[in-house]
């Protein structure tokens, strides 16, 4: 289910999640989680963990961008439109995507639910998706 056409309210939900990114805390969490680069599960892992340092940042971005992703896949707005300026919860999806499984085995089995669907079931988010995925393994690799 998406909505067709982008319009107002779309336009003012867009804005609203903007400025709610810009927020001290999220900006914080968002920085950290720019330096989180896993190689293995066991580093998703330690982050996932509670005393972990970066746990409130991880937790704080992963959910946001699912709670984002949900209105998206909901039809709340247009997706097309949504993706247009808000790549970022792409870009930490193909950072942790290879450790899907394991996370939803530890976690949730609906953990990502839906960022994955915004990322499988969309024609911009499948585009972007994979663009994010190439360019996350060539700055992994350069890392």
């Amino acid at each position: 289910m998406s909505k067709e056409k982008a319009d107002y309210n779309d336009a003012d939900l867009v804005l609203r999640l903007y400025e709610t990114r810009r927020e001290t805390v999220m900006r914080e969490s968002r920085a950290a989680i720019g330096k989180f680069w896993p190689k293995t599960y066991e580093e998703v892992q330690a982050v996932m963990k509670p005393d972990h340092p970066m746990n409130p940042a991880y937790r704080q971005i992963a959910s946001y961008w699912e709670m984002v992703y949900g209105i998206v896949r909901h039809g709340i707005v247009n997706p097309d439109f949504f993706l247009e300026s808000n790549g970022e919860g792409m870009f930490f999806f193909a950072k942790i995507h290879p450790f899907l499984a394991e996370i939803r085995r530890d976690t949730s089995p609906t953990a990502l639910g839906n960022t994955e669907w915004v990322a499988t079931e969309t024609e911009k988010g499948k585009k972007m998706f994979a663009a994010f995925q190439a360019r996350v393994q060539k700055m992994a690799a350069a890392r």
